[in-house]
């Protein structure tokens, strides 16, 4: 037992030893140039230029709390790799949907970037407001936009017809603040809070406010984003065609009664009920009621075009993939 309790005490000093040099070393380092890293990976620091221009605005970055807000939000982006990545992928399905609306709207295209940080273009997202669907909208401002939203039905969840909405409150913001960063940042905080604070902060210009951090962050993480989607590769996301999900071709079916079963009316279509929801997810109830036979338009997707057969995908943005 003697020897035991020696050769535990002799091992004891050894590893303490060892730790005072480790140290000793970490307090003192001496770089030599010609030393090579032991990690076989790097840290690479995101480079960009002083002006950006998003939504027809050009926005000076040189100065220094313009310049490090937008520095924060294009690491973030670029080291929160999963969650980057998850955008590129899902844009390539749900951009085309998106864009021509925004385009049809007369709303600045450069806003699906804001559809995609508020959602990460997640259909059945739902914050900790119960702000929902694609646009993040809360329930008031939905139906104050034209929405349907109740327990059975939310059209926050339907793509086209949120994305309309959206495109309702941006032309709104926009006609009283005559700048776009302006109506992003309106979209976060609310009109009556930025209108407030440009009259108390005595503020031109909606950079030059002193707002909660969130709202601080949200116009540069919108320009962050279309600075990495826009060239992916430069900033180290390496995709191919057959990596980002593919575009999902539906019929559309138009209703106008009441479907007291939407499992068996899934299954009348050769689909699953969880199908219908995924392609509908304004649907949310297992019945679809309509006692005012309201028209209502479900996607049913070709079942053909629901599998993924290895190929190359349609890619929307050439930009994004590296082949």
């Amino acid at each position: 037992m003697k020897i035991y309790r020696y050769l535990l005490s002799a091992l004891f000093s050894l590893v303490c030893f060892s730790a005072l040099l480790i140290t000793l070393g970490a307090s003192n380092p001496q770089k030599n140039k010609d030393e090579k890293p032991l990690v076989t990976t790097f840290t690479i620091v995101p480079d960009f230029q002083p002006k950006f221009n998003i939504a027809g605005e050009s926005v000076d970055l040189r100065r220094f709390d313009m310049y490090e807000r937008f520095d924060r939000e294009l690491t973030s982006f670029c080291y929160t790799h999963n969650l980057t990545l998850l955008i590129i992928k899902r844009a390539n399905r749900y951009f085309p949907i998106i864009e021509p609306i925004l385009e049809d709207e007369g709303v600045p295209t450069d806003f699906i970037y804001l559809a995609a940080i508020e959602s990460s273009l997640n259909p059945r997202a739902v914050s900790p407001a119960n702000a929902s669907g694609f646009w993040q909208m809360l329930s008031s401002t939905g139906k104050e936009y034209g929405l349907e939203v109740n327990a059975n039905v939310d059209e926050r969840f339907n793509i086209e017809k949120s994305t309309r909405a959206a495109c309702k409150y941006l032309k709104k913001a926009y006609q009283k603040y005559g700048s776009w960063m302006a109506v992003a940042a309106s979209y976060n905080a609310g009109q009556s809070r930025i209108s407030t604070e440009l009259v108390k902060q005595q503020a031109d210009d909606v950079f030059d406010l002193w707002l909660t951090e969130e709202t601080l962050r949200y116009p540069f993480r919108m320009m962050a984003l279309k600075e990495i989607m826009s060239n992916p590769y430069k900033y180290g996301f390496v995709l191919k065609s057959n990596q980002l999900y593919k575009p999902i071709k539906t019929k559309s079916v138009t209703i106008n009664e009441e479907i007291e079963d939407l499992a068996a009316y899934a299954k009348s279509q050769n689909i699953t009920y969880s199908q219908l929801k995924e392609f509908n997810s304004w649907l949310r109830d297992r019945y679809l009621q309509n006692k005012t036979n309201r028209t209502y338009i479900l996607q049913i997707p070709i079942e053909k075009e629901m599998y993924y057969d290895g190929k190359s995908v349609e890619v929307y943005d050439k930009n994004w993939v590296v082949e």
